[in-house]
């Protein structure tokens, strides 16, 4: 039974945040915030923030303590996509989808 933080409407793309999610996949939950705290990209700050909320819930669920956490599943969901047009010749439109992903973060205590 883990814990879990949800991260909505992020305003990232799925195909964007696999490699970062895939990164910290079966991680303790230090060595994770480690690895995403040295990546420059504000999408690492993103998934770094969903496993801190994560890790804080099951502090207060679970009254465990974070260094004992395990990341058990990581993914990223497609969410709602904001359509947009631009202007294009001969008055024809261009169609632009902005996508979305939710992350959802499941933690729970390392079998020792």
């Amino acid at each position: 039974m883990g814990i879990r933080a949800k991260s909505s409407n992020t305003g990232i793309s799925v195909k964007k945040l696999k490699p970062y999610v895939n990164l910290v996949r079966g991680m303790n939950v230090g060595e994770a915030l480690t690895a995403l705290q040295f990546m420059q990209s504000p999408i690492a700050a993103r998934v770094a923030k969903t496993v801190k909320s994560a890790a804080s819930n099951a502090e207060n669920e679970l009254m465990a303590r974070t260094e004992d956490l395990k990341i058990t599943e990581i993914f990223a969901n497609e969410g709602p996509r904001l359509k947009r047009f631009r202007a294009r010749a001969r008055g024809r439109v261009g169609k632009i989808n902005r996508r979305s992903s939710h992350i959802t973060v499941v933690v729970d205590e390392e079998d020792l």
